[in-house]
């Protein structure tokens, strides 16, 4: 992949700056003979709406990423410590300021089938994010605004709506989802996981339409992989998790030319040449003992 291009310029909207953070955040999940899984341990992190950037939370499965990011949206209430929208805790949002946060942070997940009713065709998915967030005073400016936002996405309206999501590619698929959030233009996207499931070509489509949100919808994404090639390619701020903690955080040329924790580097020393004469020599087997005497177990007592 080339990477495109990096600058961020604020939104033409000029939207107020805005601010979503998880403070000292610690997560806990009961198992049994009275231990608890940690799955995030002090997790500070901030996503700031000016100027608009892109956030790359990196690490291994069971990391804690997909934790971090249920928080974000308040899906996951931690056991410990704040998620805060603009300084106010987001458990505790209601009326005006929760509809202004609900519509204002928002999701892309990682399966692009598993969020659509098999029984109802993609419109209404469309239309109900129109009706929820008021969009449109009437049925034909919200046919517009939904054709608007299936056309920025590179997709042509006649060819996705009025059909069932097993009727089109997990692109197209991934695609109206962005095409939702293109009609909402919220100021933080949470990414997880979002072109996993996708092949090369749409995935590299995909990262293009995070990049251009940014650039043009001043747009800022928490971008959660463990993909480090995607990372190199959209570029901005890179955040390593390792057994939920944050254990690197900078640029992303710079953390991955030079990272500077164990688990940093045996990720960016995992990821495979694309030469097939040149061979991996040592297996793989998992963290390095430096990084993992270098943080707690998992498992608690719990309390």
């Amino acid at each position: 992949m080339t990477e495109p291009t990096t600058s961020a310029s604020a939104s033409p909207d000029n939207k107020p700056a805005r601010r979503l953070a998880v403070e000292g955040v610690r997560q806990l999940f009961p198992m049994k003979g009275g231990l608890a899984l940690v799955a995030v341990n002090d997790v500070s992190l901030s996503l700031e709406s000016q100027p608009p950037s892109i956030i790359s939370l990196v690490g291994a499965s069971g990391s804690g990423k997909s934790t971090v990011a249920r928080m974000l949206l308040g899906l996951q209430r931690p056991t410990k410590g704040h998620v805060t929208y603009d300084g106010r805790n987001v458990f505790r949002l209601h009326g005006r300021d929760y509809f202004r946060y609900r519509k204002d942070v928002q999701p892309v997940f990682q399966d692009p089938y598993a969020i659509f009713n098999p029984f109802y065709k993609v419109d209404r998915a469309l239309w109900r994010t129109v009706r929820k967030f008021k969009l449109a005073s009437s049925r034909s400016e919200g046919q517009e605004l939904i054709e608007r936002g299936l056309e920025a996405v590179r997709l042509r309206p006649g060819d996705v709506l009025g059909r069932y999501a097993h009727q089109l590619s997990g692109g197209q698929r991934q695609r109206i989802m962005l095409a939702r959030i293109h009609m909402l233009r919220p100021g933080f996207l949470i990414a997880d996981e979002p072109v996993s499931m996708l092949d090369a070509q749409v995935r590299k489509s995909f990262l293009d339409l995070m990049v251009e949100f940014r650039d043009t919808l001043g747009m800022t994404t928490l971008f959660i992989t463990h993909d480090l090639s995607t990372v190199a390619y959209v570029g901005g701020t890179m955040v390593t998790l390792f057994r939920g903690r944050v254990v690197e955080q900078g640029p992303v040329a710079q953390v991955l030319t030079h990272p500077t924790h164990p688990y940093t580097k045996m990720l960016v020393n995992s990821v495979p040449v694309p030469d097939p004469d040149q061979r991996w020599i040592d297996g793989f087997s998992g963290p390095t003992a430096e990084a993992s005497a270098a943080e707690p177990a998992h498992a608690q007592p719990r309390r």
